[in-house]
């Protein structure tokens, strides 16, 4: 396959990988706090932007300097993540708590939705966690390092077009619920709360059980 083929491949695969489990489960916690489409998408790019910098970056240097990560540290990147699900859920929470409690505001406010530099931090975790993993996947299908990091670039573009069409599809259909069902935006807040944390417990519980992350051999396969 030429490289430029390669580039193109690079494209669609990080399209697919903004569809990860763990994304889509931060993406919907997010821009659940927002009741339009567009600043919802736009918390969508920039957790792309985030998650682009670091995968591209730490990704990189793995690449050109030939690093290897050791298997602690590749978990414990993971359970980061892990713990800004968590987060990003007990925030969602919160203000759903605080609003129905009468101290946020006048009844039927909405709270104000999660500030772009929390969404670009929860996306610097994401590509952190995955950048060994796409790094070494890069590496067995390009040797020339030069390419390789332009394959990743690509990819982690990818992942933000990818990341700003999962937003968008989440936040268009609930904006036009939410106009039409008043409250129901406090339903969609606790739902995707509940299942950011559920998610991001089980998630730390394969890190740092499963895994071994807690023990003293650890197991990591970067995926």
């Amino acid at each position: 396959m030429s490289p430029l083929a390669l580039l193109g491949l690079g494209l669609a695969l990080g399209i697919r990988h903004a569809t990860d489990p763990d994304h889509v489960v931060a993406v919907m916690a997010i821009s659940s706090r927002t009741r339009r489409w567009l600043p919802a998408a736009g918390l969508g790019a920039v957790w792309g932007l985030g998650h682009t910098l670091t995968l591209f970056v730490v990704g990189a240097l793995i690449i050109l300097f030939n690093l290897a990560v050791p298997p602690r540290v590749g978990l414990a990147l993971e359970l980061a993540v892990a713990i800004a699900l968590i987060a990003v859920g007990a925030l969602n929470l919160g203000h759903r708590h605080r609003h129905h409690d009468g101290d946020a505001g006048p009844a039927g406010a909405t709270p104000p939705p999660l500030p772009a530099a929390r969404a670009f931090v929860v996306g610097l975790l994401h590509g952190l966690a995955g950048s060994a993993a796409v790094a070494l996947l890069v590496l067995s299908l390009i040797h020339d390092p030069l390419w390789a990091c332009g394959y990743l670039l690509v990819f982690g573009v990818g992942t933000l077009i990818g990341m700003v069409l999962v937003t968008t599809g989440f936040a268009a259909p609930f904006t036009l619920a939410a106009r039409r069902w008043p409250g129901l935006d406090h339903s969609i807040r606790f739902a995707t709360g509940t299942l950011s944390i559920a998610f991001g417990m089980w998630l730390a519980w394969q890190i740092g059980v499963v895994d071994g992350l807690f023990t003293t051999t650890p197991h990591w396969t970067p995926q």
